[in-house]
């Protein structure tokens, strides 16, 4: 069956909700085991068709932000959704208080008993109205971003689009691309600044509610993280500081001296070599049958994965209008689907988007083979990212399909970018705790804060000419900043873990995907930490941890 042909049809919230109270009931009052086995599968089957009527709503509203029913839709699941997750959240109590709870654990592991827990902790009914403001205001966000329609080269560009710009070999191109953004932010600086304003004091209020003393307590539980805190967070930031930051500032200066400037600023950041940055050679529907190709000959499982993808349309790549910004993978619970969306702009982001998404989606394609419970299908988010980026390292060897005569310069730019992104998202972590630290600080100090940590993190980072990023204001193109407080640390970790599998693969391929395999189909069922564990991969968290990666990358790149 095709996407389009998945139904949708809009639930009646307060009869899932209704439902699921009952059955949470029967669990709570029952001493038989078999029963309650019974009773969650009931459960699991309510909510794997809710979530996949919210999911078809996400999908279709993002495709296209101007088609007014799933607006509607959409509208309508902000507003309603929390009256079904409260009873998810009225479920899981009665497991995690359970009598039977050791024989409960004994059958579904305790990791998934953790994690309720941990999300009990971060709800309840009287928060429920602001977290469908929270709702409403990342809404609002994505629209005014979706909204950016930039005159450049003859043409109306959304902002994926005009990302081919910042990275033209003609440095005044690069220079008036950046402007032309800048113009966009700075005609909806304040428009986005009370958004951000208001999502802060919402998550700050409902922090509060909940018995916490910052919304930064209740961002780590909302994370799912049961194994690391903030301090953890803070000393792998260090670690970066010291042993990431000073090669990452080598690369940038020798990525100038490339391409001849000797003081780069921000807009010459993008290019990397003087004749042009790498890029896929051919359109969509070529680097869609090269991918096919390519995952047909990396495995059979890779095969029979991205086979049913493409036979299926579960791949929405190309940017038009209306289309909402970015790129995710989701899953479609229903109908067993993955669902890669993009925004493809000829850069070579575009094949990374049939790696990176491809890996979220092999991961749940080959975990929901293994795991029934959907709230053990998908892991916290760090170990998510371990799956999408590291298919983009174990890909390498068929890059000469995509890139002919670039393949060289595009895997000395791709581990360039994993090096140099890893302070960036440092950097973004470090401003949001900034921010929930102090939740009454003005929209001038916020710009301050960020100013602060780009010093730290990001020192190469000339902004002149630039206004509105001269102002401290880049952040407001950081979706994650919006949507999902605290996420953007989860792709640095991520990326520590990839870059020690590509390491592995150049020493032993076979071990190293046999490796990856079973962390896809462990899906959920660990923690963090108890899955790179695993797979025998280092704890990013622990001294050296971060020394060691630096020094086998550095080695590496001496051999392109």
């Amino acid at each position: 069956m095709k996407f389009n042909e998945y139904k949708y049809e809009r639930p009646n919230f307060k009869n899932v909700a209704l439902e699921l109270e009952d059955l949470a009931k029967k669990i709570d009052s029952s001493k038989n085991i078999d029963d309650i086995k019974n009773y969650i599968n009931e459960c699991n089957i309510i909510r794997s068709n809710f979530d996949t009527m919210a999911t078809l709503v996400s999908i279709r509203h993002s495709i296209n932000t101007l088609d007014e029913y799933y607006e509607k839709e959409n509208d309508i699941f902000d507003e309603n959704s929390n009256i079904v997750y409260s009873k998810t959240n009225l479920l899981a109590k009665v497991l995690v208080n359970h009598p039977l709870r050791k024989e409960l654990e004994a059958i579904y592991g305790s990791h998934w008993f953790k994690s309720m827990e941990v999300s009990l902790k971060s709800y309840d009914d009287s928060i429920s109205d602001l977290l469908i403001q929270e709702s409403k205001l990342v809404s609002e966000y994505n629209k005014v971003m979706a909204s950016a329609q930039i005159e450049f080269d003859g043409k109306l560009n959304n902002l994926s689009q005009m990302k081919v710009y910042t990275t033209s070999i003609d440095r005044n191109t690069r220079f008036e691309a950046m402007k032309k953004i800048n113009e966009f932010i700075a005609l909806n600086e304040d428009t986005i600044d009370d958004i951000y304003d208001r999502m802060v004091h919402v998550r700050h209020e409902m922090a509060l509610k909940l018995g916490f003393k910052s919304f930064t307590e209740l961002g780590y539980l909302r994370m799912g993280r049961t194994d690391y805190d903030s301090n953890d967070v803070a000393k792998y930031r260090e670690q970066v500081v010291n042993y990431l930051v000073p090669l990452v500032n080598e690369i940038i200066m020798e990525n100038a001296k490339n391409i001849g400037i000797e003081n780069p600023k921000f807009y010459d950041l993008g290019l990397e070599f003087l004749d042009g940055n790498p890029t896929p050679k051919g359109d969509k529907n070529h680097l869609v049958n090269e991918a096919l190709k390519m995952y047909s000959e990396m495995s059979e499982e890779t095969k029979e994965f991205f086979t049913y993808m493409v036979e299926n349309d579960l791949l929405d790549l190309e940017t038009k209008k209306g289309k909402q910004n970015g790129g995710y993978c989701t899953y479609i619970n229903k109908y067993h689907s993955p669902f890669i969306f993009s925004n493809f702009n000829g850069t070579s982001g575009d094949v990374d988007v049939l790696t990176h998404e491809a890996g979220h989606a092999f991961m749940a394609y080959m975990a929901s083979k293994e795991i029934d419970n959907p709230d053990l299908l998908w892991p916290t988010s760090e170990a998510c990212e371990i799956h999408s980026m590291s298919m983009e390292f174990l890909a390498y060897p068929w890059m000469e399909n995509f890139f002919k005569e670039d393949t060289r310069k595009y895997k000395i730019s791709h581990t360039n970018q994993a090096l140099i992104f890893i302070p960036y998202g440092c950097c973004v972590d470090h401003f949001q705790h900034l921010v929930y630290e102090n939740p009454n600080a003005t929209k001038l100090e916020r710009k301050e804060m960020w100013k602060k940590c780009e010093k730290l993190y990001t020192p190469w980072r000339d902004m002149e000419g630039l206004p509105m990023y001269e102002k401290g204001n880049l952040w407001f193109n950081q979706l994650h900043i919006f949507q999902c407080p605290f996420y953007y640390i989860d792709y640095t970790l991520a990326q520590v873990c990839a870059l020690e599998f590509y390491a592995d693969s150049i020493i032993d391929r076979k071990n190293t995907w046999e490796r990856y395999v079973k962390l896809c189909k462990l899906g959920g069922s660990k923690s963090f930490v108890e899955l790179i564990d695993s797979v025998g991969l280092h704890n990013p968290f622990k001294d050296g941890g971060i020394e060691f990666i630096v020094k086998k990358i550095a080695e590496i790149k001496k051999n392109y």
